[in-house]
């Protein structure tokens, strides 16, 4: 007998994806505004605040569990009103509430949970609670009804003591600009730290749960390219290498068809049992730095993981529109006929199936080998007990010590593989998917643009720079509003909506930026001008430097905050710092460079104490205090000649160089005279460094010596 349907509650109204799985709750859920905070002031009833997102494993959990729940929908509604919010719709409240929750709890994470007064000061957190006691942990119910009890008794004292949480926030934000520490001192202090937390036999710099967090990356690569340290190279490298080999990496992709990426991060130290969703803004940096370790090393491993996740992002997370979706899910179904979502059931195999898929006895056998399938199944970290008798795969052996077990050659083994994929990837492809968050985010979509322009610079693939433009023109026509000059955070279901953060901002410019040196249209770089300008008159302290997080005229947040770490994502004030050096050299106008120093000032504090909070900062540091470099073409874009000579300048990892084409409309936001040859001359490059420009060359050996030189 089928359940009648419920009905449904006042999220059924909002675009959220992660919202709306919550629009059937029992729940009286509000969406975060002043409908919730008039209900809250009008009733005197505290706010309870849910934040998460829709691929959160533990949100689903909880979801399950207590909101789900009658008895306990219930207690929230009596005594409390509800309020949900997607962390990826509204990422400067989740970061406001956050902090509060890691300061007073010592941890953080999803479903964040987070007791308010009716004026929204906090006054109680956590993340996940089970409905009722258990595992040593205090039950949700039993919070709730201890909550609504001292609201009751002692309403006063929770007011006052809540109270000062956010007058210290604005006195932080409000901390003046200190002297930057001596040259290199930051960078050798941040290389230190990460040397001390390096793991030297699985890479990364933490024990488990381990998060790839490429910002790190960027900076290794950085650092060791200013400073002759090889050891930060190889520790990055490293990492990466244990990356790709690990079970976070899905290995089971097919070129033009999909899979592969990576998953959010892995519970172990070996990254090999993942949290199995999978987020644009991850596989983004991750692309970037795949890329950078096959400019830095040549290895054709960096080149191929890069490559495999644009085949997922283009293949799997495009809309139609040219935009990239957000997320997939970690939970799906085992099978169609199934009823209860599991993590990872998409991505994990019995042994027995895997080798049926396979069909060819030795292709499996071989295919087992490497990716250490077992008959008992192989994730040795299973705290759930979710995956026993499941294999994660991880590559576990080379190709090269495959060959010498089997009596075939590297070439015969590398073959195997491939046709063991395409079969995994057909059998695959009859499960149940993961739920797709299929909302377009401004900021996450940025990153991806930066990614493809990368990837067309450095791989010469077209696919990537056709991508770039069709998102970056989406985002220009449909999530920029030009009668108001702002950018709009979200797009989905035929609705732009959300006034955009510092990071939509901030990010949008830096790929503007990244796509004009990818394409050479002048449209990207003009509108990356125009933006960087609304951002600095949205978001800018004048007074005391830096950006804050949410605009000036922003009244959903209590408190505007300035971002200062550089963790999952880059900081905005990280970003916007490299953006305003590289408009800088673009256009030959100084004031980005002054904007940008002011910028560093506002963050010398934590730069002189705790520079490894900044690594993308410093990454921006090095931009304006090491050696620099400007290419600039001339002729014709589209002839051989160029291309080849496009081509040895992207192979190079030359972080201090800005790379542009001549043109009359350069020339004109330069306010120069336009002196340099273009069009359809014969095409040349004329390598400047520092303020030194040395003679145009037009062969690609007379380029490639150049950039050696500039780079030593």
């Amino acid at each position: 007998m089928t359940q009648p349907a419920r009905k449904p509650n006042r999220l059924i109204r909002e675009k959220s994806p992660y919202l709306l799985q919550h629009a059937h709750n029992p729940v009286d859920w509000y969406a975060w505004g002043e409908e919730a905070f008039e209900k809250a002031e009008r009733e005197n009833r505290p706010i309870f605040l849910s934040v998460g997102y829709s691929t959160c494993h533990w949100c689903h959990v909880m979801e399950r569990e207590s909101f789900e729940n009658p008895d306990i929908a219930e207690v929230l509604n009596r005594y409390f009103v509800p309020v949900k919010v997607d962390r990826e719709e509204l990422p400067d409240l989740d970061r406001l509430y956050m902090e509060y929750v890691q300061s007073t709890t010592g941890r953080g994470g999803w479903p964040m949970s987070v007791w308010l007064t009716p004026d929204r000061n906090p006054f109680y957190g956590g993340s996940y609670f089970p409905p009722e006691d258990r595992y040593g942990m205090t039950g949700f119910k039993t919070i709730l009804l201890s909550i609504a009890s001292l609201w009751e008794s002692d309403e006063e004292k929770i007011r006052d003591a809540s109270s000062g949480f956010f007058s210290d926030l604005q006195a932080f934000a409000a901390s003046r600009a200190a002297a930057l520490p001596p040259e290199d001192e930051a960078q050798h202090n941040c290389f230190r730290w990460l040397e001390s937390t390096f793991d030297p036999v699985y890479g990364g710099f933490s024990g488990a749960p381990k998060f790839p967090r490429p910002v790190l990356l960027n900076f290794l690569f950085s650092h060791a390219y200013y400073s002759g340290n090889s050891k930060a190279r190889e520790m990055a490298l490293f990492t990466l290498r244990r990356m790709a080999e690990g079970g976070i990496h899905d290995h089971i992709s097919v070129t033009g068809k999909g899979g592969g990426g990576f998953a959010r991060y892995s519970t172990d130290e070996r990254w090999h049992v993942p949290h199995f969703e999978k987020m644009l803004y991850d596989n983004a940096q991750l692309a970037v730095s795949y890329l950078e370790a096959f400019q830095c090393s040549g290895e054709p491993l960096f080149r191929s993981v890069a490559e495999d996740i644009f085949n997922y992002v283009l293949s799997d997370m495009t809309a139609p529109e040219g935009g990239f979706y957000s997320a997939e899910d970690a939970d799906s179904l085992e099978s169609e006929s199934g009823t209860e979502k599991k993590e990872g059931a998409f991505y994990l195999w019995r042994a027995d199936e895997l080798h049926e898929a396979i069909g060819n006895a030795e292709q499996a056998a071989i295919f087992s080998f490497v990716y250490g399938v077992r008959a008992e199944g192989n994730a040795l970290n299973d705290p759930h007990g979710e995956f026993t008798g499941r294999n994660i795969l991880m590559q576990q052996v080379s190709v090269e010590e495959t060959a010498v077990r089997f009596g075939k050659t590297a070439v015969e083994i590398r073959d195997v593989l491939d046709e063991a994929r395409r079969k995994l990837y057909t059998a695959r492809s009859g499960r149940p998917r993961p739920f797709l968050d299929d909302k377009i985010l401004t900021s996450w979509n940025a990153l991806m643009i930066s990614a493809l322009s990368k990837g067309f610079r450095v791989l010469h693939s077209e696919e990537c720079l056709t991508a770039a433009r069709k998102a970056a023109d989406f985002l220009l026509e449909t999530l920029y509003d030009r009668r108001s000059c702002r950018l709009l955070r979200r797009y989905r279901d035929g609705s732009a909506a959300i006034a955009g953060k510092v990071d939509d901002y901030a990010f949008f410019v830096q790929a503007l930026i990244d796509l004009y040196e990818a394409s050479f249209e002048i449209v990207y770089l003009k509108a990356a001008l125009e933006l960087a300008e609304v951002q600095k008159t949205l978001f800018c302290d004048a007074l005391h430097g830096g950006y804050f997080s949410s605009a000036s005229d922003d009244q959903t947040v209590p408190v505007r905050q300035k971002e200062s770490y550089d963790g999952a994502e880059p900081s905005a004030n990280s970003v916007t710092a490299l953006n305003l050096l590289r408009l800088g050299e673009l256009t030959g106008k100084e004031e980005f460079a002054l904007q940008a120093e002011e910028l560093f000032s506002a963050f010398g504090t934590t730069l002189a104490s705790q520079s490894h909070a900044l690594p993308q900062m410093l990454v921006a540091l090095n931009f304006a205090r090491k050696r620099g470099c400007r290419i600039l073409f001339s002729g014709d874009l589209h002839a051989t000649e160029m291309e080849r000579l496009r081509a040895v300048a992207g192979e190079r990892y030359l972080p201090g160089t800005v790379v542009m084409h001549a043109s009359a409309e350069l020339a004109a936001l330069q306010h120069v005279p336009e002196t340099v040859p273009h069009g359809d001359l014969v095409p040349q490059a004329s390598v400047c460094v520092e303020r030194t420009c040395l003679l145009p060359v037009r062969e690609t050996e007379q380029l490639a010596e150049l950039l050696d030189r500039v780079a030593q």
